[in-house]
């Protein structure tokens, strides 16, 4: 699908004229989050543009990302003035951008560059594309249209946006142009054993704990076809894992073999964060958007108010329908 010419001409019109910019993805940002905010104003600071990554929530950015050109460069919401333009990433609603929302609605232009499918289109420009594998992928793609030759730190922040998005190449979402992307970025100058070293070789001695706690709990259910597991703000305090250190949780327990579908409960300050993957023909998406969350159809999530009790039976439920 792409981003059509006519958008990407738009795009490069806004910026000309833009005197200030403000980056932003979602709240809980993962790697793809991470890695296009800070690949995007590099980019921008190429040409000569000032641009700012903004936090929707968090005090900081997650440590995993640390080790990326210019992780300290982001800022909180409250600390920002109001920009000429808002540059929405990955991010499929006002509500997801968190503490920046406002920044956001207040901004003379919003430009929202996404990949989900279920995206409300709450931009004055929208650059959309459900067939991505991930936003990295869609700003590298995008970087002749602004005239911008990749460096080595912007080629290593967007190529860590699309090799976390793709799990490390091994979704369903790893297209040919995913292959060609990581190519070419590598070609620019990614050292690839660094960034899966410092991605997926950092863990922590807690972190560890955590995922040992996390496979403990896997719960096989219907035949082993939906399989769970749960963590709570204890297992973080008595492992000494940070919250960041739970991201990729998830794909621990989607190694279980058999299971077409698979959740994790994250019961933290009072909420139940709900991460879901598909394996083969479930649309979790759909289960994730009937709780008011989104996502994409092999991978989705919501916030619940309540305890896990209080939800499991309701999304086993879900997840029967969606696999009938």
């Amino acid at each position: 699908m792409g981003v059509a010419p006519e958008d990407a001409d738009r795009l490069a019109g806004i910026l000309r004229d833009a005197g200030s910019v403000v980056v932003g993805a979602h709240v809980d940002p993962d790697g793809d989050a991470v890695g296009s905010t800070l690949g995007l104003c590099i980019a921008l600071q190429r040409l000569g543009i000032a641009a700012v990554p903004v936090l929707a929530g968090q005090d900081h950015a997650p440590e995993t990302y640390s080790f990326l050109p210019h992780s300290a460069d982001y800022r909180r919401a409250g600390e920002l003035e109001t920009p000429d333009v808002f540059i929405a990433l990955d991010t499929p609603s006002f509500a997801r951008l968190g503490d920046a929302e406002a920044l956001a609605r207040g901004a003379a232009e919003l430009v929202v560059i996404d990949h989900h499918p279920d995206n409300a289109r709450f931009g004055t420009l929208c650059l959309l594309d459900a067939k991505a594998s991930s936003v990295g992928a869609m700003l590298w793609e995008l970087l002749p249209s602004l005239s911008i030759t990749p460096t080595p730190e912007l080629a290593t922040c967007l190529y860590t946006a699309l090799v976390t998005d793709t799990g490390r190449f091994s979704y369903s979402n790893t297209s040919p142009a995913a292959f060609r992307i990581a190519a070419e970025m590598v070609a620019a100058g990614v050292d690839v054993a660094q960034v899966f070293s410092a991605v997926y070789e950092n863990r922590s001695a807690g972190a560890l704990a955590l995922i040992g706690r996390t496979l403990e709990r896997v719960t096989p259910v219907d035949d082993g076809r939906i399989a769970f597991s749960w963590i709570d703000d204890d297992d973080y305090a008595q492992t000494g894992a940070l919250k960041a250190e739970g991201e990729n949780l998830i794909d621990e327990v989607r190694t279980l073999g058999g299971a077409q579908v698979v959740f994790l409960m994250k019961h933290t300050d009072g909420q139940v964060r709900v991460s879901l993957r598909a394996k083969a023909g479930a649309d979790v998406g759909s289960v994730a958007r009937s709780f008011g969350g989104g996502g994409h159809t092999a991978a989705a999530g919501f916030t619940f108010e309540g305890s896990p009790d209080e939800l499991l039976d309701g999304l086993l439920q879900a997840l029967r329908e969606t696999l009938a």
